[in-house]
């Protein structure tokens, strides 16, 4: 007999698996091992340290992307009037379900890592990407098993595909990857909610009460072959939508890269970097870590699904008091450091040069448009002066800092767009679309100049012990320095 199951939510509320085969097979889907390992990796890695309510998972972020893709092709059906139970509509359904099944332990903190080591190529350690991770398991693993006996051969490939494909080639695969899609929907949302700030608030009700359904001209280049069928948002959506791109800026240095967080996500790169590396040496032993541990099989044996598989947050967390007593110094000081949440204390470069800048601006008398140039020159100026003092952290690091001992400044840079200008490999399909008060649907940014003057966000930040001195006056030399260079050029 299929049941009708339903789980609660925090965000949600009720989260419903109907009792029909298509839905109570995803249930089955969701008792697979690969995907209750999911309730084990936090949503948001290290953020729980600077917020203790953002522990939620993987898991729930997961439920949460497969209630909103019902709710977006529940907007499709209504329409178009296309049937509910169209096989596009339960891939992109199945997709949003388990698009991150591949996520490592503390999610992007992991991700982190693998970039750092598919960079270092001495290693000779090439890591995957999360997204390919999660093409494998879902073509693979117990979840295709589930998929394939239930749906057909090739249902899970199909999935699959939908996930991995550059860019949405049509309005289901918007469902599953885009600017506007469940994955954003959810993620901001609970996010928010979790962390318990007041920032990045999203009126999903009022932008799913405008949804609307138009077609785009669809082609190569300047060839077009005709059109294909989008979400766009109704013309009186507008503050809703521009409350949804500015929402997620706000999100960017609020939680995702909170100084602090990042800050513990850098000792765990370092930690784990390390670990790798000394394992590939044929030096476990120094880690502290017994042969058969998880993360020890898994250095030796990446390729092995399986191993990448027994990998998650409680993994990490259980082997810290274990490697807070490594041979090796490195593990042993950022164990204790993650342990005991002792982190580096932050620098914010780039935020103090910006400071130095509005300190030293004296000039009220300029017109508008040469206020916009002389932004527009601060910016670059800012940009050149954060490479230069870079370059000089990492030459003063090559002189002061021992091999085996804990590193002893860290170094974090990033930039992140809330909105993205059209990409060619991803196509139309990937922006928000919007209805003009005439009827004419245009990219949200033509229709919005808030959205269009928003900058990308970005940071440059070291970490360093409060208590190495001499590092932390390095730094602040350097700094001092560089900017008394532009301020003397400026005079």
């Amino acid at each position: 007999m299929v049941t009708h199951q339903r789980i609660r939510d925090p965000l949600h509320n009720l989260i419903e698996f109907s009792g029909g085969h298509f839905e109570h097979t995803l249930w089955k889907v969701i008792q697979t091992q690969s995907f209750q390992r999911l309730r084990r990796i936090k949503q948001l890695g290290f953020s729980e340290y600077v917020y203790p309510g953002a522990t939620h998972t993987r898991f729930s972020h997961s439920l949460g992307a497969y209630h909103i893709a019902k709710n977006l092709l529940r907007v499709i059906r209504e329409r178009l009037g296309a049937p509910f139970i169209d096989v596009r509509a339960q891939h992109a359904i199945t997709a949003a379900l388990v698009h991150d099944i591949g996520h490592g332990p503390f999610s992007h903190a992991f991700e982190d890592v693998r970039k750092k080591l598919r960079a270092d190529e001495h290693l000779g350690l090439k890591l995957t990407k999360h997204e390919d991770l999660s093409d494998e398991i879902i073509r693979k693993s117990d979840i295709r098993e589930v998929l394939d006996a239930e749906f057909g051969k090739g249902f899970s490939d199909n999935v699959a595909d939908l996930i991995r494909a550059p860019g949405p080639q049509g309005i289901y695969g918007a469902v599953v990857s885009s600017q506007f899609d469940a994955d954003r929907l959810d993620y901001m949302q609970r996010d928010r909610l979790m962390t318990g700030t007041q920032l990045g608030r999203v009126d999903f009700a009022w932008l799913m009460a405008n949804l609307e359904i138009g077609e785009l001209p669809w082609g190569d280049g300047a060839k077009r072959f005709g059109t294909k069928q989008t979400f766009v948002l109704g013309a009186k959506s507008i503050h809703a939508a521009e409350s949804y791109v500015l929402g997620l800026f706000q999100l960017y240095p609020t939680i995702y890269y909170h100084k602090a967080t990042r800050g513990a996500e850098k000792l765990f790169t370092e930690l784990l970097s390390r670990i790798f590396a000394l394992v590939l040496d044929g030096n476990y032993k120094k880690t502290h870590l017994q042969e058969n541990h998880p993360l020890i099989t898994f250095v030796k044996k990446p390729d092995v699904l399986e191993n990448t598989l027994r990998l998650d947050d409680s993994v990490i967390m259980g082997a810290l008091p274990l490697m807070a007593e490594a041979e090796d110094l490195l593990i042993q000081n950022f164990s204790e450091r993650l342990q005991k949440r002792l982190l580096y204390k932050c620098i914010d470069i780039r935020e103090k040069l910006f400071q130095s800048w509005i300190e030293d601006d004296d000039d009220v008398d300029s017109t508008q448009e040469e206020t916009k140039q002389k932004i527009q020159e601060k910016y670059e100026i800012v940009e050149q002066t954060q490479k230069e003092i870079g370059q000089k952290i990492q030459e003063w690091l090559a002189q002061n800092q021992g091999k085996n001992e804990p590193t002893r400044v860290l170094i974090d840079s990033g930039k992140r767009e809330p909105y993205k200008e059209i990409e060619e490999a991803k196509g139309p399909l990937n922006q928000i679309m919007m209805k003009t008060a005439g009827g004419k649907i245009v990219d949200i940014n033509k229709q919005s100049p808030i959205i269009e003057a928003i900058r990308p966000f970005e940071f440059f930040r070291v970490y360093t012990d409060e208590e190495d001195s001499t590092a932390k006056d390095f730094i602040k030399k350097t700094i001092q320095e560089e900017v008394e260079k532009w301020k003397k050029a400026k005079r």
